[in-house]
């Protein structure tokens, strides 16, 4: 078979759905500037699908910093990798306070974080090493240790007897290998929102040799009494080995760094492929997260404010009777109860009769008859944002337990 006329054949879970998902259901665009309110399909909406956590994409300093790195430096500057050509003094400094921050000895700095995981994962392992992963990880981490050439093991999410099983059996296969154990989780999960049980994982180094590392890209900036992250706020920051976090979240931005003993952090500099391989993150971006970083650090009322919502938020809903799954942090799942046939017509209603915009996440991402509406609240949102909200999920949870959205059709042609 012709490998395009295969792709034909089979468009993907996703992509069969493309013909009346695009542009509404899947890749929807979101016009002007970054804040609650913008504009979808030439119609205000009120938008919880941003992970502008602490507000800081349109902060009148970030906003600055970004224009006067690029009328300094321009996007292209510094020219080339690394390793190469493409070091700076700015990318330098980024490193050192940012390691500072979350309380590691050094740190590295990424281009992207997706890729950042997968090529940690990469550098880190070889095919006499066992990984031992959470089974609620994020894609970057599926895929980083489906590229692992050697064993790997899951546990039952944030399951401490699971994981301890898992280590017994990875520990008999290194006994012949002559390798090493790494232990991945999350610091806060995107989806259930609940935290990674860091302090169970770190607790079993006592009885068994393994190194972890944690992906908290939805905890740097919004967990911990400083912002330093998940391990902050269980209190066991040091018993992580190595830290990563994006700047796509709290940051407002792109790139990402991962910190820990400099030993290590130096092997990653000469070790990860897609690094050394890569042009340099511009100067305008290393620029714009020094301004980032520095406000997270000097202004906690960032991080006070988008509590304050959060908590209006996921308190409210519980009050009205919503399930909130086990959340933990500013992650906001709402789950119905619900056919994937049910979800299109939910979000058509919120976004067309509620002024509503929010990700709305279906099988196989959550279990069959589930329909999980799931909010990102930010520092930028209000608690007048907060009220309009719920009252617009009251009215969805009453049309959907009266079989009202099966009856309905989702006018066509939405894609156009």
């Amino acid at each position: 078979m012709d490998l395009f006329e295969k792709i034909a054949a089979n468009r993907g879970p996703l992509g069969v759905h493309s013909h009346y998902a695009h542009g509404y259901f899947a890749f929807p665009k979101l016009e002007g500037e970054i804040k609650p309110r913008m504009i979808f399909r030439g119609k205000e909406v009120l938008t919880w699908s941003l992970n502008n956590y602490l507000g800081l994409a349109n902060h009148p300093e970030v906003r600055k910093a970004d224009a006067d790195g690029a009328a300094e430096y321009g996007m292209a500057l510094p020219m080339g990798a690394r390793m190469m050509s493409g070091n700076s003094n700015l990318h330098e400094q980024l490193e050192s306070e940012l390691a500072e921050f979350v309380m590691k000895p050094d740190c590295m700095l990424l281009n992207f974080g997706y890729q950042g995981v997968v090529s940690i994962i990469d550098a880190m392992v070889n095919r006499h090493d066992v990984i031992v992963y959470d089974a609620e990880s994020h894609a970057c981490i599926i895929d980083g240790v489906r590229l692992h050439a050697g064993k790997r093991f899951v546990y039952v999410h944030n399951d401490m007897a699971s994981l301890e099983k898992q280590l017994q059996r990875a520990e008999r296969i290194i006994a012949e290998t002559g390798g090493a154990i790494l232990v991945i989780t999350e610091g806060v999960f995107g989806m259930s929102g609940n935290q990674g049980n860091l302090r169970g994982v770190i607790a079993l180094k006592e009885k068994y040799q393994f190194r972890l590392f944690v992906d908290d890209a939805h905890g740097f900036g919004t967990q911990g009494a400083t912002g330093a992250g998940t391990g902050e706020e269980q209190g066991v920051q040091d018993g992580i080995d190595l830290y990563f976090s994006t700047f796509a979240k709290s940051m407002a931005s792109i790139g990402a760094f991962v910190a820990g003993p400099e030993n290590v952090i130096e092997y990653l500099r000469y070790n990860m492929r897609s690094q050394i391989f890569a042009k340099s993150l511009p100067m305008p971006l290393v620029v714009g997260a020094l301004k980032r970083l520095e406000l997270l650090r000097t202004q906690p009322e960032l991080k006070e404010n988008l509590w304050t919502i959060v908590r209006a938020l996921q308190s409210g809903l519980r009050e009205k009777g919503f399930n909130l799954g086990t959340t933990t942090s500013c992650v906001t799942p709402v789950l119905l109860t619900g056919q994937i046939t049910d979800a299109a017509q939910i979000t058509f209603d919120l976004r067309e009769n509620h002024g509503i915009f929010c990700s709305i996440v279906v099988y196989p991402v959550v279990p069959k008859g589930v329909i999980m509406l799931r909010l990102i609240p930010t520092a930028s949102h209000s608690l007048d944002d907060v009220a309009v909200t719920i009252k617009a999920f009251e009215a969805v949870q009453e049309k959907l337990s009266k079989g009202l959205y099966s009856k309905a059709e989702v006018p066509a042609g939405l894609q156009d």
